[in-house]
């Protein structure tokens, strides 16, 4: 009569085995198999306004001097850290005038004839 064995094995779930398989289920799979492809939202170009400077900055009196190559009329917005607008003024000459602003750090964007660009600003 033919003789039937069961038996099961044991593995420690301590052992450095186990380790490695777990390493491997649990973290090495789902990045070989959910990996995610680049998604590019704008396919523009980016253009920047050639020859910008913005100086000085930090800035420690009311002005900031900023100028382009064609040094045109810029439209300019200033975001504080909660990306709030709290300065737009538009300039024909190279002055801005920031002293409502208190001193801290901001976003300034400059668009000179469509052309925009984005700087930190640091008031002290």
């Amino acid at each position: 009569m033919p003789y039937l064995s069961i038996f099961t094995l044991h593995i420690d779930p301590k052992s450095a085995c186990m380790k490695k398989i777990y390493f491997v289920l649990l973290m090495a799979l789902p990045l070989l198999s959910f990996g995610q492809d680049l998604v590019t939202v704008n396919n523009e170009p980016v253009q920047e306004l050639k020859g910008f400077k913005m100086y000085p900055n930090p800035a420690y009196g009311n002005e900031v001097y900023i100028s382009t190559e064609s040094n045109g009329t810029k439209e300019i917005r200033i975001y504080d850290v909660f990306g709030e607008v709290v300065l737009t003024e538009r300039i024909s000459t190279n002055t801005l005038d920031i002293s409502r602003l208190v001193p801290g750090v901001y976003v300034l964007q400059v668009t000179e004839h469509k052309k925009t660009m984005t700087r930190k600003l640091v008031v002290k």
